[in-house]
C-alpha cells in the first residue's frame, strides 16, 4: 500500500485513443487544466473539484500514472470558457472555438450520452461547466 491507495482515480475522456492524448499531455506538462460539465457530477453524485484535493489520473488501462492536484476551479456557463483555460488544456486549441467545437463533439458523442443517460443530450451557451486547474505532483 503506498500513500496514493486511498485517492480518487481521476479518468480523462473515456478509455481511448482521446484519453491516451490527454494523459500523455498531462504527463508531459502541456495539459494544466480541463473541463466538465456540471452534469456529470450529478449523475455520478460526486462533489464537484476543491482547490488542494489531490487525485491519481489513471490511463486507458486503468493504471495509476501520476498525482493531480487542483489549483483552481471556476463555474462557468459554457459561452464564458476563457481562452487561457481553452489553450492550457493541452490539445493545441488556438480559439475557444475551436475548443467548443471539439469539446461539443466529445459530449455528444453516443459514449457520453450513454453515459450520462440521455440520448438527445445536449449543450448550449447556457450550461453549466467546471473548469479545473490542476499541476503535476508527481508521475508514478
Amino acid at each position: 500500500m503506498n500513500e496514493y491507495d486511498d485517492l480518487p482515480r481521476s479518468e480523462f475522456a473515456f478509455p481511448g485513443p482521446l484519453r491516451d492524448r490527454l494523459v500523455s499531455a498531462i504527463l508531459d506538462g502541456s495539459k494544466t487544466s480541463t473541463s466538465s460539465i456540471a452534469a456529470e457530477y450529478e449523475r455520478e453524485d460526486e462533489p464537484f473539484p476543491q482547490v488542494g484535493a489531490r487525485q491519481v489520473v489513471v490511463d486507458s488501462d486503468r493504471e495509476a500514472v501520476a498525482v493531480i492536484e487542483t489549483t483552481a476551479v471556476q463555474h462557468v456557463r459554457l459561452a464564458l470558457v476563457p481562452l487561457a483555460h481553452a489553450r492550457d488544456e493541452g490539445e493545441g486549441y488556438s480559439t475557444v472555438a475551436e475548443w467548443r467545437d471539439g469539446h461539443e463533439r466529445f459530449w455528444h458523442s453516443e459514449e457520453m450520452r450513454n453515459f450520462l443517460g440521455d440520448p438527445f443530450f445536449t449543450v448550449n451557451d447556457d450550461t453549466m461547466m467546471v473548469l479545473e486547474r490542476f499541476r503535476v505532483i508527481e508521475i508514478l
